[in-house]
């Protein structure tokens, strides 16, 4: 049970991302680059303090420490880039949907034993998502967004693959937003047209995305890896879309219609499937 609701809690904030995101640059008040970079500086300095506060030190550069960032950094800019033309909820959809065959490709190669019952539950949980977000709409996304956020979900499906080794979720996480920020700050002074603009509510929304529902999200979700497979952690992800969508109706007014519910039993009877213990299907 304090697995469920730690995970239940993490994919909130998951999906809290996609909402504030949207909010801020499908908004108009951020340029996308500039929500990337607020997020990622922000997140670095909270994870850095706590870091600090708990008596360790972060060193950001170590051998296993650089892939992640690299992850990290691929999924920030995709994931930016992509909400400056597409909702909140379509947007988590290709993001987690992507996410999903990544980290089943990864548990395939690491072969990770998958019942049939979790690529049962896998399917019925992604199509209660298309159910949910597609019809009458995707047409409507444009076509870079949609690369963008697919460059966005193998970013973080490698990321949330590396984090099964992690052994200080918090050191570990900080040190790739560290990276990540450097990175992207170093991209973003040499990449043509790139604009960095933002008024006040744009940078509350990326600081609060950066510090709690990243930083300290992703620290959550790195220690709660170890405890989830490749294949579970993939279908527990696609409940984002659902929540994220739910946010964007009720915060920005973008949603799905009604065949709402109907997905939504879709999505969250497949996740239960995918992830019930053996002993107890």
């Amino acid at each position: 049970m304090r697995l469920f609701l730690l995970a239940a809690l993490t994919m909130t904030a998951f999906a809290a991302n996609s909402v504030l995101n949207r909010a801020a640059v499908g908004g108009g008040h951020m340029t996308a680059a500039m929500f990337a970079l607020v997020r990622l500086w922000s997140g670095a300095a909270c994870l850095s303090a706590l870091v600090w506060a708990g008596g360790s030190r972060l060193i950001p550069v170590r051998s296993d420490r650089l892939p992640r960032a690299l992850a990290l950094l691929a999924y920030m800019a995709g994931f930016s880039l992509a909400y400056r033309s597409i909702d909140a909820g379509s947007g988590a959809l290709i993001l987690f949907g992507g996410v999903q065959i990544t980290m089943f490709c990864g548990a395939l190669l690491a072969r990770e034993p998958i019942p049939v019952r979790r690529w049962l539950g896998a399917g019925l949980a992604f199509l209660g998502l298309v159910v949910l977000l597609t019809p009458g709409r995707a047409e409507a996304i444009p076509l870079t967004a949609a690369l963008s956020m697919a460059g966005a979900a193998i970013g973080w499906g490698i990321y949330s693959l590396l984090g099964r080794g992690s052994i200080d979720p918090v050191a570990d996480t900080g040190a790739s937003f560290v990276l990540a920020a450097l990175g992207f700050s170093a991209l973003v002074t040499v990449w043509p047209g790139v604009t960095l603009a933002a008024d006040r509510s744009g940078v509350a929304l990326a600081v609060v995305s950066g510090v709690i529902t990243s930083g300290l999200g992703y620290a959550l979700w790195y220690r709660l890896l170890p405890g989830l497979g490749a294949s579970q952690a993939a279908v527990a992800q696609l409940t984002v879309p659902l929540i994220a969508a739910t946010g964007g109706l009720l915060l920005l007014r973008e949603g799905p219609g009604p065949v709402f519910l109907l997905a939504a039993a879709m999505v969250l009877g497949g996740v239960a499937l995918a992830l019930i213990p053996a002993r107890r299907a």
